[in-house]
């Protein structure tokens, strides 16, 4: 049976919530007693300072969050659980890549884009309190990604654009020094659970309205007295479209618990009694694991020798794969055979590349890249991938053409000439009839 990697980041910022638990912590665990696959879970320290300028913050994170894994049955004997800082290969990493991905790929990033968006609002100077560090973020998560040669990276729709970046990167590096990477996938699962907060939104620590998953009975009883509800009285039928209480009861009970919990909303529940319930059945669920966690959360040498323990089995991988990589783009001992290590351009030359993507709003693109990662093309969005196809195996057939006819379908890349795109199209196809 053949090994499929998976690896996830969390970001050492907040302390975990319900929500985490519900979206993350339990598929994740489940997914690493699976057969077949080698899980990578890493705590995202570099990436926090991007977000959070409190040292003591982040540490505190950090301890908390592997605490959370570690307590809801994350085994460190069977996945690689380590820290990212722990692993100084992945700075090495983001260098490389960064010297391989053009700015124009970046200047597109979500976050970098809505930080510009913001700024523009509010009539400011559009790079203003951005900082180098979020504008490089998607090179620091490719390398994180490629370092481990991850085949499927599990993430929320919202996260595709950083896969297909992190494919973008490994394509490029793979043209100029030939085959490295492997090309991540990622592995989107819509039946994950979002669960509601106290006010109804979607629970995160952005709105302030989380419930800590190791909160103590008492205060876990006080935060559920708190979730909204609405004003119908005690007997008034009550609908669970809607309800936050009911979506966080349904996420931590039996189908036959649901549906019971279903028919007394029918049936006049008082919201008070609704929130018994759920306190019991969260609790129920979570009591066992809070034991194991208060214990490890006062043992912080158990989780850092934890930690420890996955970096160097991290690092076995790493270091032995940096090393390949230093060599193949000429950071080498100079009594090395130049020979030895030719990148594999001067063997065969890189090709321009159609990318087809799918974005965060459903809809299909596809763009042309460059050999050394320039973006040359881009198109808008399509409903269906075939759509998008289509519209590639014309271009590649008809050229100058094409390009006349999907002009609607075209968006524009800034500083790019069409004779550059015509050059592209023609590479392609040359390539095509030489084969």
């Amino acid at each position: 049976m053949s090994t499929t990697r998976f690896l996830t980041g969390i970001t050492t910022t907040g302390t975990p919530h319900l929500g985490n638990f519900v979206g993350s912590i339990r598929p994740s665990v489940a997914a690493s007693l699976s057969p077949g696959v080698q899980s990578f879970y890493f705590l995202a320290d570099y990436h926090a300072l991007i977000k959070c300028e409190d040292p003591v913050r982040i540490q505190r994170s950090t301890l908390e969050i592997a605490a959370s894994w570690l307590a809801a049955g994350l085994d460190p004997e069977k996945v690689t659980f380590y820290r990212q800082s722990d692993i100084p290969e992945i700075p090495e990493l983001t260098w490389l890549l960064t010297c391989v991905t053009g700015k124009g790929v970046l200047n597109r990033a979500h976050a970098y884009k809505a930080s510009v968006d913001k700024n523009t609002a509010a009539g400011r100077e559009q790079d203003d309190g951005v900082t180098a560090g979020l504008f490089m973020y998607p090179v620091l998560m490719g390398a994180d990604i490629l370092m481990f040669k991850a085949h499927k990276v599990p993430v929320g729709r919202d996260q595709i654009q950083h896969i297909e970046m992190a494919r973008d990167m490994a394509a490029s590096f793979n043209h100029l020094y030939g085959e490295h990477f492997v090309l991540p996938e990622a592995a989107i699962d819509d039946h994950v659970a979002t669960l509601p907060g106290l006010d109804g939104r979607k629970m995160s620590k952005s709105y302030d309205n989380t419930i800590p998953l190791f909160s103590s009975r008492a205060q876990l009883k006080k935060l559920i007295g708190g979730i909204l509800t609405d004003s119908r009285a005690p007997g008034e039928p009550k609908e669970v479209e809607g309800s936050a209480l009911f979506q966080i009861y349904q996420a931590f009970a039996t189908p036959g618990e649901t549906t019971a919990l279903r028919q007394a909303y029918a049936d006049g529940i008082a919201w008070g009694d609704a929130k018994e319930l759920l306190l019991e059945r969260v609790d129920q669920v979570i009591a066992p694991m809070r034991a194991q966690y208060e214990e490890l959360i006062h043992n912080p040498a158990r989780i850092e020798q934890t930690l420890l323990a996955g970096a160097e089995r991290a690092r076995t991988l790493a270091t032995p794969f940096m090393r390949d990589l230093r060599s193949a783009v000429g950071l080498r001992s100079l009594v090395q055979s130049s020979a030895a290590a030719k990148p594999a351009k001067a063997v065969k030359a890189a090709l321009p590349s159609f990318k087809q993507y799918r974005e965060a709003d459903g809809k299909f693109h596809f763009k042309l890249v460059a050999a050394d990662g320039r973006l040359l093309l881009q198109s808008t969005g399509f409903d269906a991938p075939k759509d998008a196809g289509q519209a590639i195996g014309q271009l590649q057939k008809d050229g100058a053409g094409a390009l006349q006819a999907l002009a609607p379908r075209l968006a524009p890349v800034d500083g790019v000439a069409q004779a550059d795109v015509l050059a592209a199209l023609q590479a392609l196809a040359d390539a095509a009839s030489a084969a």
